[in-house]
């Protein structure tokens, strides 16, 4: 089965761009014990003020989509919808290797 990568670029709203980043560096937390999320990076560029970039490696696409029915990926996003401006999906991926990656 390949791996299933996604890089990802989220739009908080004016202002909220730490408040979002702390919830997505409390999923990538969440996802520690999770053996199927491989890798789950979250950064910022210095070059704008709003957005936060997602990369994220799963062990397949569908223990990806199984991931999004937790209780606690719920809350997250559940908490993240009130500052977020927009969703934007770079690339789906499918990663080969590489440092990081088992």
């Amino acid at each position: 089965m390949e791996k299933f990568g996604i890089y990802g670029k989220m739009i908080a709203k004016e202002g909220e761009r730490e408040k979002l980043t702390s919830i997505l560096l409390e999923a990538a937390e969440s996802l520690q014990n999770l053996d199927d999320c491989e890798l789950y990076l979250v950064s910022v560029s210095p070059d704008d003020a709003d957005s936060v970039y997602v990369y994220e490696v799963w062990s397949s696409e569908s223990a990806h989509q199984g991931s999004l029915t937790l209780e606690s990926t719920q809350n997250l996003i559940h908490q993240a919808k009130p500052i977020l401006a927009g969703m934007e999906r770079i690339s789906t991926l499918v990663p080969r290797g590489g440092k990081g990656l088992g």
